[in-house]
């Protein structure tokens, strides 16, 4: 092998993995690097809520959580992740997501399996079993804001600071 093509072959070599290593960066940084922000606080009502419904302690039994919001800010990109670390099934059926604006997403039939998630896009699409759609044509999410997850009862189950 002569050392023009030992030199591009080296070169090509450094690209590819340099591009390799920042799409996994890119990848991680949108969708892992994010952390739930404990919330052992009480909610802030919203507006439109009643303040005895808004101001109920976070309920822990149910080991579920609001794990990411990607995207915030962004219609296209925006995207909370519900997550399910317990053990069996868990229904969401009739859950609400809401925000501190008042928006609010009710869940469909949604069964959750042990370490199983969901992901609620903001904008309008097909749902399936990992992805639902809101359908709203704004933007919901602000960094500084609460991301509130409710059961079918009006408990607070998880609370997530968007970063």
């Amino acid at each position: 092998m002569d050392r023009r093509k030992l030199i591009q072959y080296l070169l090509l070599n450094v690209f590819v993995s340099a591009s390799v290593t920042g799409g996994i960066l890119f990848w991680y940084d949108r969708n892992s690097r994010a952390v739930t922000q404990p919330a052992v606080m009480q909610a802030a009502p919203a507006s439109g809520e009643s303040s005895s419904a808004a101001s109920a302690d976070l309920q822990t039994d149910i080991p579920v959580k609001i794990s990411s919001v990607v995207g915030s800010g962004v219609l296209t990109s925006e995207v909370v992740i519900v997550k399910f670390e317990g053990e069996g099934e868990l229904d969401i059926t009739s859950w609400q997501l809401k925000d501190d604006s008042g928006n609010t997403y009710t869940f469909p039939k949604v069964t959750l399996y042990p370490s199983g998630a969901v992901q609620v896009h903001t904008v309008a699409g097909t749902d399936t079993v990992i992805d639902l759609y809101w359908g709203i044509g704004d933007a919901v999410w602000n960094s500084g804001e609460e991301a509130r997850l409710f059961d079918s009862q009006g408990n607070l189950r998880a609370v997530y600071r968007v970063p």
